[in-house]
């Protein structure tokens, strides 16, 4: 009975600690708070802007995007709101929060549908979804991007489509048409690495749909020469002897020296990983 009465007053003065660790930091919340508000009593809205875009220089971003959301607050109607609705978005991509950052593109492009700037809020929806699964190690060592998770690379292509649709004469296109060759080729190459498991695990049909996917949706990109062959072992395979043929006789013709864009080399981390995993080619 005692050693349940022991039980029952340690759990209740746990729960008295916790509360008082919370009230603890709503007060000390509460102190940062108020000493920044403060710290912003007498700044200008030209104020809040240059020392966001010095933080944001200074890569600061957290900073920067507190700043923003402070200028957003206390000069919601200024002359440069729709601009500091850009900048914020611009933050949150740099500080790798690219699920504020698109809503944040998303707002601006809602509430301020005939700015001159909107081309670039499409354009920077384009570069968070291009740049979403880019790691650290992906920054600094060799990896195949083709082995990434392709839903955010589908997501930049449609947002650069919807730019190029919408604003033809921007000065983003060029660069978005560059980014979305990349993409394509990278699809197109995952499209690959799939239809190579496929034929390892002897699941020829699927290996040949997506074989076929790559030469019917990514006809211009570096992939359908090894969709080529992807596609013909699986019909061996699969003893269809006369597309097996056709397929041979296409890829002799169109690349009798091989492929003209040579794959990533194989000694890569990501194709080591890939390889152990038996997802090889």
């Amino acid at each position: 009975m005692r050693l349940i009465l022991n039980k029952i007053l340690f759990i209740c003065c746990f729960c008295l600690f916790l509360n008082s660790c919370s009230s603890f930091k709503d007060i000390f919340s509460s102190d940062s708070k108020s000493s920044e508000e403060a710290e912003y009593a007498d700044w200008t809205a030209d104020k809040f802007r240059s020392e966001a875009k010095k933080m944001v220089n200074n890569s600061n971003y957290e900073k920067a995007i507190k700043l923003y959301q402070a200028l957003e607050s206390r000069y919601p109607f200024g002359e440069d709101s729709a601009q500091t609705e850009l900048d914020i978005a611009y933050a949150y991509f740099k500080n790798n929060e690219p699920e504020s950052a698109i809503a944040a593109a998303d707002r601006f492009i809602k509430i301020n549908p005939r700015s001159s700037a909107i081309d670039y809020a499409y354009y920077l929806k384009g570069l968070v979804n291009y740049n979403r699964g880019i790691s650290f190690i992906d920054r600094f060592l060799p990896t195949d991007t083709s082995q990434r998770e392709t839903g955010s690379a589908a997501d930049a292509i449609k947002n650069f489509e919807d730019l190029i649709e919408r604003f033809p004469n921007s000065k983003y296109i060029a660069d978005s048409r560059l980014r979305m060759i990349s993409l394509k080729n990278n699809l197109a190459m995952h499209e690959i690495h799939i239809a190579r498991y496929y034929n390892k695990r002897h699941e020829y049909v699927a290996a040949v749909n997506r074989a076929t996917t790559v030469i019917e949706k990514y006809q211009r990109t570096p992939a359908v020469p090894y969709a080529l062959l992807a596609l013909n072992e699986a019909y061996i395979n699969l003893n269809q002897v006369e597309l097996a043929s056709d397929v041979k006789r296409v890829y002799d013709l169109n690349y009798p020296s091989g492929p003209p864009i040579l794959e990533q080399s194989t000694s890569t981390i990501s194709h080591k990983i890939w390889d152990f995993i038996g997802l090889e080619k």
